[in-house]
Order: structure tokens, then sequence, then C-alpha cells
């Protein structure tokens, strides 16, 4: 089955996939002319400044935590993990070239999830690619709106909402109280692809899921309420944590950076010929795993924007880019530099997943062996469980747009989706990351297509928006 999986992921993260997803990044930056340099500053200061008077369900600054906790999450640790390990330091690169076209991607998401969302006179708002698709594209479009939401329903279920993230809190945890795994409870399969059940999976496993039960039922706007205090307080934690790490290994940065750039482009030169890295693995794993990450091209976090009280497209697009800017360019480099900088990412050492940053966070920081894992698995622990709110939201707009608004299966999905976070934990990490990678290209495919068939309309929209405001200065 596993290789079976591979050979899927293969095909569907093939060049043709990857190649797609920058062109559209590159046409959206020329569109709006490099608006995620010269806009970034503005961008930041609107995330933290909600609109008056707009419509909607949730704050705008509660859209992007409810986007981001989907965003932030193990492909933060786990995933730059996994990604260097496959494809060497040069993978790190990619990801962020990935990431900062990836802003104009996320930039225009946002700006249609808003200029086509339909709001209804409960207030209830429901957006994003699949109604751009439908009602931008035209109606004979429709079916590719619903293979959109047919993936995404099935990827929060079956990939990135779920398994994915229950996966790598139960192995921090387990890494954390039992890495000896001393009190195995039983063993999932056998030779090299066994999966080691202990008690401190088990227990974990439960109390996520229980903790996730209680927010889920609640819907977008208790998702969105725990997401403002959860996302802030763990994103500041980790960064910090990243900082020190710098700034305790300061002559080492340059030898890293030498790292990253030679992998990109010579991956070999860094990693002595081992496992066969090539230039084309380091940029399949890095762009991969960067968009598992930030979600730029995916089309779930218009998803998120489509609910913000905002009456601004354009304003909404910008602090929806903002979400790209933190994950990967801030957070995501941490991660990476501090992988580098330590050699975790090196096979001879045999780590895996969330283990190799658990690895790095050791050697780096200026602590107790002990008191690094525990700061690394809480930061794990938050990333992931946030991502499980998130996307449950994700996967249920997707599926009460095939639904036509019939909210019955959604409530039995939610009882769905719950189960499969509570199985989560007894799937292998290969096996999980392989499923999460095949569904976010499935994702990618329609949403593409979209962004660059109204690539027209953002680049209209964008550019009235700040002739408007030059215009309104210039009165003032």
């Amino acid at each position: 089955m596993l290789d079976f999986l591979l050979k899927v992921d293969d095909l569907v993260w093939g060049v043709p996939l990857i190649v797609l997803i920058i062109a559209c990044g590159v046409w959206l930056t020329y569109r709006i002319r490099l608006l995620q340099v010269f806009h970034l500053g503005k961008a930041l200061r609107l995330m933290v400044k909600n609109e008056e008077g707009g419509h909607g369900e949730v704050t705008s600054f509660g859209a992007l935590c409810t986007a981001l906790s989907a965003t932030i999450g193990t492909g933060n640790i786990v995933g730059v993990a996994s990604a260097i390990c496959a494809g060497g330091p040069g993978a790190l690169f990619w990801m962020e070239v990935a990431a900062f076209f990836g802003m104009a991607t996320k930039y225009a998401e946002g700006l249609l999830a808003i200029k086509y969302r339909e709001i209804d006179a409960d207030g209830h708002a429901l957006g994003g690619p699949f109604y751009y698709i439908e009602k931008g594209m035209g109606k004979s479009w429709k079916w590719l709106a619903s293979c959109f939401a047919a993936f995404g329903t099935i990827a929060g279920l079956m990939g990135i909402g779920t398994i994915t993230q229950i996966n790598g809190i139960t192995t921090a945890a387990q890494n954390f109280f039992d890495p000896d795994a001393k009190h195995v409870v039983m063993t999932i399969g056998s030779g090299d692809g066994a999966a080691v059940i202990t008690v401190t999976t088990v227990i974990a496993g439960l109390i996520v899921t229980v903790c996730a039960a209680l927010v889920i039922i609640g819907g977008i706007k208790r998702i969105a309420s725990v997401s403002q205090v959860v996302v802030p307080f763990m994103a500041v934690i980790y960064v910090l944590c990243g900082v020190l790490i710098l700034l305790c290994n300061l002559p080492a940065i340059p030898g890293a950076f030498y790292q990253i750039i030679v992998g990109a482009f010579a991956p070999q030169a860094v990693a002595g010929g081992i496992l066969g890295i090539t230039i084309r693995t380091a940029i399949q794993k890095g762009v991969a795993r960067g968009i598992f990450s930030n979600e730029a091209g995916l089309g779930s976090a218009p998803i998120a924007a489509a609910a913000a009280q905002t009456k601004d497209a354009v304003r909404q697009g910008l602090v929806t880019m903002t979400g790209t800017f933190i994950d990967t360019i801030v957070i995501c480099t941490m991660t990476g530099l501090s992988i580098v900088i330590t050699g975790a990412w090196r096979p001879e050492l045999g780590l895996e997943g969330a283990q190799v940053t658990m690895y790095a966070f050791q050697k780096a920081l200026p602590f107790p062996n002990q008191v690094c894992s525990f700061l690394l698995m809480m930061c794990l622990v938050f990333f992931a469980y946030t991502t499980i709110l998130g996307w449950d939201y994700y996967s249920e707009r997707c599926l009460e747009y095939l639904t036509k608004g019939d909210m019955k299966p959604v409530k039995i999905y939610r009882w769905l989706y719950i189960a499969a976070v509570f199985v989560g934990p007894y799937m292998t990490v290969k096996a999980v990351w392989t499923i999460a990678d095949i569904f976010n290209g499935l994702m990618a495919l329609p949403n593409i297509i979209a962004l660059l068939a109204l690539s027209g309309v953002v680049a209209k929209e964008t550019s009235a928006y700040f002739e408007e405001k030059r215009y309104v200065k210039h009165l003032q």
C-alpha cells in the first residue's frame, strides 16, 4: 500500500504541478506589481486592525487567525524536517522561493474570496474557490468547483487536517515521555514499517480528540475565538525559541546559508552523494512541503477569509497574504536554519519527522535536553491542535457547498472528522505524509486554474483600490 501511495504521490506532485503552482505565483506577482514587497508593511498593519461596518461572521483578524490555525501546524516542524531530510538543505531555499511567490497567490485567494462570497439573511458567510470558480469563471465551470470541494472535504478528513496533525502530536509526546518505548500497548505492522503504540500515544490521542471535539461542535465562531488566543501565543513562543537558537549559534549561520544555497543548485556538494539527492528532489520536496505548510495555492485560506467582517476585497487580500509571510518566511525559516546549523538532517543520525527538529533544539538551545524537548513538544501540540480545528472548518464549508447548504451531512461529517483524529496516531509517519501530499496536490489543481483565469480580475481590483487610496490621500 505504501509503495502504491508513493507512486501516486510522485505522479500528483510531478514536475507539471510544481511548475504550474510556481508559474501562477510568478504571473500573479507580475500582475499585482510585486505587491508582496511594496505593500507588506501595510498588510502587516491591517492584520491587527479590524474593519468597522463590514459584513461577515468573524473579525478580519479572527479570519486570519483561523487561517493561520490551519497553516501553522506540523508542516512548520515535521514538514520542514522531512523536506530537508529528503531533499537536503537546498529544499529550504526552494521552500522560501515558493513562499515568496505564494504570497501573491494567497493575496489573490483572499481578494477573490470576498468578491465572490455569499452571505445569507442570518449573516452566515460562505465563500472560497468553489464560489470564485462558479461565479467568476461561469456556471459551465461548476464541475471544477465541485471537484475542489470534494478534494477539500477528503483532504480535511483523510490527510492534512486530521491524521497528519494528531500523528505529529502523539509522536512528539512519545519522544518526550517515553523515548525508549518501554510501555508498549501494541505494534502495528512488521519490519521497518512497524508502528509502535505506547501508553503515551493512546493517552495523548484521547486528550487531543476530546479537546478538538469540544471546539469543533461550536462551529466557526468558537474556532475563531480559540484561534485568536492560541495562534499568536504559540507563534511568539516558537519564534522566540528560533531567535535564541540563532543568537546562540551566530558563527554557524554563514555556513548554514552556504549549505542552503549550494544545496539548492548542487545538492551532492553538500550531501556527498548520499541518498541520491538531486536538484529535482530538492525542488520537489521544498515546494511540496512549503505548500503543505503555508497552503498558498491550495485554496484553503480563502474559505476562512470569506467569513471576515469586511467590505473591501483588496484589504482582506492583503491581510490573507500575511499568513504566508508569518508561516514560511518567519517560522519555517527558523526551523530550517536550526536543522541545518546542527546537521540534524543527516541520514547517519537515523532521525525522522519531529525527532529531527527535536535533536536540533537540543543541540542549539542553551537549556537541558528535557527543557528543549518539552518546549518543542508544546509548540508542536499547539500548532497541530489548531490545525485540526482550522481544517475542520475548511472541509465543512466544502461539504456545505456540495450539499447546497444542507447541514445534516455536515453534522455527520463532524463526527467522522473527530473519529479520524482518534485513529490518526495508529498510522505510520511516512504513510500519513504521503496521503496528505496527494490530497494537497489534488486540491491545488482546480484552484490554480481559477487563479490564472481570474488574474485579470485581481489586477483590476488591486489597481482600482490603490488608485482610490492615492486620490483620497491627495484630497486630504
